[in-house]
């Protein structure tokens, strides 16, 4: 067989998944939280026909050398890369919240130990990481996102002090069952719950225990993931990723929100970072490439077809 049929094959493939990645970017414009993919090619084999060779001196002659003839084999994909560069804030309202700025919330769909979940362990925690801040507090007390996954943070601590400060471990963040922030029993009801601009989720309580109707509650702060390369992360579906200790993410924290960490964008959520403009560009290119390499397939059709017909 023709090696540039073998070659147009291997373009019409890789082209073929970039435009898979182009279809999958333009059916995601809209979803919130949605980075967008990049596909790259690279060269595939080579084939060797003659190898490169240097000069040659002896006395009084010389010997010329020669480069090295090679014959291709096609392209292949190089590379799918995401863009994880923040996109436009939506607002949206209710309870909802956007990260300005890097960083993921952390969700798991099931609870976890009441210990909770050490930093230093994040990455072998089996968290779902996401962007998209569409909460809601569900029956039994529970921060939730969209997907009834269990939202993660820093409680506030269980003591008489008036500060109140937070815990050190990664939890689910939860109503608490009384104002001294215990959480062994059926927690309050609240009304009006809402997250500020440092993480912090509060409630009015509905008690018929005067003492405590009408007066502010807090399930703590939510928490904010980083990574040192978010690029590493693997996309799970659903708007989420996932890490582990042996991905490409590098070292990585959980923070409140402040400081050095990104703040919150109450009432916002995080609208796709798909180039519409880039992305038609894009499958122009592509088509159009797809094209060429099947015209080499048939012109490698034709020529084999002579080949065929030489003896009649």
């Amino acid at each position: 067989m023709l090696r540039s049929m073998d070659s147009a094959v291997a373009g019409l493939r890789a082209h073929q998944n970039k435009m898979d990645v182009i279809g999958n970017n333009i059916s995601n414009v809209n979803t919130f939280g949605f980075k967008s993919q990049t596909y790259s090619f690279k060269e595939a084999m080579y084939q060797t026909s003659t190898a490169s060779t240097g000069g040659v001196v002896r006395d009084t002659t010389s010997a010329g050398g020669t480069n090295a003839a090679q014959y291709g084999y096609g392209t292949m994909m190089g590379s799918i890369a995401m863009d994880m560069t923040s996109s436009t804030p939506s607002y949206v309202g209710g309870f909802n919240a956007c990260i300005d700025g890097e960083g993921f919330f952390i969700t798991k769909a099931v609870v976890g130990p009441d210990a909770g979940y050490g930093v230093d362990k994040m990455k072998a925690s089996g968290f779902d990481y996401t962007r998209v801040g569409q909460f809601q507090i569900d029956s039994n007390g529970y921060l939730v996102d969209a997907n009834k996954n269990f939202v993660y943070g820093f409680r506030r601590r269980a003591d008489d002090t008036d500060a109140k400060p937070l815990e050190d471990n990664l939890k689910p963040l939860k109503v608490p069952k009384d104002l001294n922030f215990a959480y062994d029993g059926d927690a309050l009801q609240l009304k009006d719950v809402q997250v500020n601009s440092a993480g912090e989720v509060t409630g009015t309580v509905v008690s018929t225990d005067a003492a405590q109707d009408g007066k502010t509650v807090s399930l703590g702060k939510v928490a904010i993931a980083t990574f040192q390369n978010p690029n590493g992360l693997t996309k799970s579906g659903g708007g989420y990723y996932n890490a582990s200790d042996s991905d490409n993410t590098g070292a990585s924290s959980a923070t409140i929100p402040g400081g050095s960490t990104s703040m919150l964008m109450t009432g916002y959520l995080e609208a796709s970072n798909v180039d519409l403009a880039k992305e038609f560009s894009e499958m122009i290119t592509t088509q159009r490439g797809f094209q060429a390499n099947s015209k080499i397939i048939t012109v490698s059709d034709e020529m084999l077809a002579d080949l065929v017909n030489m003896k009649r």
